[in-house]
């Protein structure tokens, strides 16, 4: 029987709209998305994933990338833990800042890359964000030296996006609509217009993740912005749909791989 390791720290960082995270795990993440765009870099061990181009492995030395709101799923290689460090960049300060070089809106087109100059630019970005010393100047020099690295070899202008069929999109709009109520398969169903199984099946083929799992994924990142907003995790919990706060730690912690008081601690 394997032991199970995971180890999470989310920094403090000094600029808002930036988070940054160290990861040390043997733990299977369910598929999720994330509201930021994420890069990252595995420095030891590897990953395995599930992402909208199928399934990939990333190693050490690999850089990661996520767009905002893409599903993927995280699981170790052969079972061993690994070790990666994240940097997520709200979306809306990414697109302020590359405003000035890219034009229009744009996406990341793959989920892991061998890019060592990027690697580099990457964790000097890293250090100078979780140092103890903050120097504005070297901070910003090595943000936008990143960003234009990782748009510029690794996006393309964002394709318009067909979107959800109308009975997923009704289904996914009750959801958003009151986090916070208890709904049932038939209720969605019903406002769909399609029966229950017509419904999951759709849902799953299109989200790639089911209902159930789209709400409490919703809820998590709901919880989140609470939290950063300088919600206790009680009261996280409570706005955000959970029962309880033990709820929105068991959650949180499956889905982020931080506790809610720690993300809140590193964030306020």
């Amino acid at each position: 029987m394997s032991v199970r390791i995971h180890q999470a720290l989310v920094h403090k960082v000094c600029v808002r709209g930036i988070e940054a995270v160290t990861l040390v795990s043997n733990q299977h993440f369910p598929r999720h998305s994330h509201d930021q765009f994420g890069i990252g870099v595995i420095d030891w061990g590897g990953h395995r994933s599930w992402s909208a181009v199928g399934a990939i492995n990333a190693r050490a030395g690999d850089v990661i990338m996520v767009n905002p709101g893409e599903i993927h799923d995280g699981a170790p290689l052969s079972g061993e833990s690994r070790r990666w460090r994240m940097i997520y960049f709200d979306s809306q300060w990414m697109a302020r800042e590359a405003a000035q070089e890219f034009a229009g809106e744009f996406e990341i087109v793959r989920p892991v890359a061998q890019d060592a100059a990027l690697a580099r630019l990457f964790n000097r970005l890293f250090a100078r964000l979780t140092s103890t010393q903050t120097d504005t100047l070297a901070i910003e020099e090595c943000l936008l030296s990143t960003t234009m690295r990782l748009l510029g070899r690794h996006s393309v202008a964002r394709r318009t996006p067909d979107g959800p069929s109308p009975s997923v999109a009704k289904a996914m709009e009750r959801l958003h609509a009151a986090v916070d109520e208890q709904v049932s398969l038939a209720e969605l169903a019903a406002l769909a217009g399609v029966s229950r199984f017509k419904l999951l099946r759709s849902f799953a083929r299109e989200m790639g993740i089911t209902p159930h799992a789209y709400l409490l994924q919703h809820r998590v990142q709901t919880a989140q912005r609470l939290l950063a907003a300088g919600r206790t995790p009680v009261q996280a919990a409570m706005q955000a749909g959970f029962a309880d706060q033990s709820h929105l730690t068991r959650a949180f912690l499956r889905y982020t791989g931080v506790t809610p008081a720690r993300y809140r601690a590193a964030v306020l």
